[in-house]
């Protein structure tokens, strides 16, 4: 698109987005049913249109339709005259699903060290105490060169602390209490899919981060209409990525556009009951990733959802209509209509509360990083299907992509599982050895002979592996590495 992001049309003519200034990040708001996921698919099919690569969560499962063509409608047709798109064709745009589950699209993985102690207690909802216990964890991992990457590890490393905590010397004593706080928690995001998420082969940025031979950009869609069920879960796993974005990606300063561009639905759920720290953090890497040449966009129902320090950080906005029946709500729009450089045809705070479904009030960032005035705006059609994908187009999709052939099959290396497991077993069998050859010398002057019988030692550690086993799963890979965002916290 020659002028840039084609958003919608007002009386003042068609409204654009800038991919210059796209990685400056944004929001878009509104209540429910007022259009925001509309806005959501118009603007990822037209970063895709000039080779953006996007990231999407489908908290709804309602924007899967994006990998079909739309069909014609005489309301879209008319939006169509009336905005005056003289380009507009239905079609579909190139879609690569993931699913944490494996089920709706690709596995996405992700390893225990890679997620690192904060994101991984506040996925886990631990206090302060239950936190330091789960961060030995990773400095015992760490100076034992072991692999720490998925539940199995996590709990056989948290056991073996436990249970040897007076022999592992000075800074690596906790409490029995704190370890079997943190194993119930353990099976807890188990149970909400943990089991599923930690493992080999980990995702690697540049799958997401891929182009069609058309040049457009791949719209990368995550199934997230199970996961949303825990919400924790699923905010700490898309700071996660946030986090590796900021990590792994090259400095580019201020690009022509964006290299990729990341929509966090449901954003109110990053910060409810972040902790002061986390959201220093998180305003950190939000601050710092535009240099990346990534763009974060905000989807939430209210400007006020969003801390006046993240807030303050996005320069494009498309707002919805709001509703104002009480003092707090009215409050809410009263801020959101502030935030808009004003424009003196249009009453912002009244329009707020007025916005018809598929309207929004839109500013975006012009020449030189300047807001525009605030325009009330008649959001364009998609091109692609509004709506769900059936399951048999959902399979094709994903059938053909190659994503699939590099992550459909877990993998299960030797780890922090298996090597603490079997230490115990030597170090059992050794006591048990000494203990009888003291017996045997004792009562007869000889060594005793080697037997072939299982001893107690073997049966125990045999136990403990079946136990741990099937509690965390092995049959899940791991892999070493920390992410960014753990390392800011530290």
């Amino acid at each position: 698109m020659e002028n840039g992001i084609l958003i919608g049309g007002s009386s003042a003519g068609q409204v654009f987005l800038n991919p210059r200034y796209a990685n400056r990040h944004g929001l878009i708001a509104g209540a429910t049913g007022t259009g925001k996921t509309v806005t959501l698919q118009c603007l990822a099919e037209g970063f895709s249109d000039i080779g953006v690569p996007v990231f999407m969560a489908d908290v709804k499962g309602d924007i899967s339709g994006m990998s079909q063509a739309g069909k014609p409608h005489p309301k879209v047709d008319a939006r169509v005259q009336k905005i005056g798109i003289s380009n507009y064709s239905q079609r579909a745009y190139p879609v690569s699903f993931w699913d944490l589950f494996g089920k709706k699209g690709t596995p996405v993985r992700s390893t225990i060290s890679e997620m690192g102690p904060q994101l991984l207690s506040r996925m886990l909802d631990l206090n302060e105490t239950q936190e330091s216990v789960v961060t030995l964890v990773f400095e015992f991992a760490d100076n034992e060169g072991m692999l720490l990457v998925d539940l199995a590890d996590l709990r056989t490393t948290l056991e073996y602390l436990g249970n040897n905590t007076g022999q592992l010397g000075a800074g690596f004593g906790v409490s029995k209490a704190s370890v079997n706080a943190i194993l119930r928690r353990l099976l807890m995001l188990e149970r909400e899919g943990g089991k599923h998420f930690f493992g080999e082969p980990a995702l690697q940025l540049e799958d997401f981060m891929q182009t069609e031979r058309d040049g457009r950009g791949v719209i990368n869609i995550l199934a997230a209409d199970t996961l949303i069920r825990s919400p924790r879960v699923y905010s700490t796993f898309l700071l996660w990525l946030l986090s590796e974005m900021f990590e792994n990606l090259p400095e580019l300063g201020d690009p022509e556009k964006p290299v990729l561009v990341f929509f966090f639905d449901e954003a109110h759920l990053l910060f409810r009951d972040a902790p002061k720290a986390l959201l220093e953090k998180i305003e950190q890497v939000v601050r710092l990733i535009r240099s990346k040449g990534v763009g974060v966009y905000f989807i939430s129902q209210s400007p006020s959802d969003i801390p006046d320090t993240v807030l303050g950080q996005l320069g494009n906005r498309v707002q919805h209509a709001l509703r104002a029946y009480t003092p707090k709500e009215q409050k809410a729009v009263k801020v959101a209509a502030q935030s808009f450089r004003a424009n003196p045809d249009l009453d912002t705070i009244t329009a707020i509360s007025e916005l018809g479904v598929g309207e929004a009030l839109v500013s975006t960032l012009q020449d030189k990083g300047v807001p525009s005035m605030v325009q009330r705006t008649l959001v364009r059609p998609p091109q692609s299907r509004m709506g769900k994908a059936t399951l048999a187009e959902r399979q094709v999709v994903i059938d053909r992509d190659p994503n699939m052939r590099l992550y459909a099959k877990a993998q299960d290396p030797r780890s922090a599982h298996e090597i603490l497991l079997e230490r115990t077993a030597a170090k059992l069998k050794q006591q048990e050895e000494a203990a009888l050859a003291e017996r045997e010398l004792k009562s007869t002057g000889k060594k005793p002979a080697s037997r072939s019988r299982q001893s107690n030692s073997e049966a125990f550690i045999k136990s403990m592996a079946r136990s741990l086993g099937s509690a965390a799963g092995s049959t899940l890979g791991r892999k070493l590495f920390r992410g960014i965002l753990g390392s800011l916290l530290k």
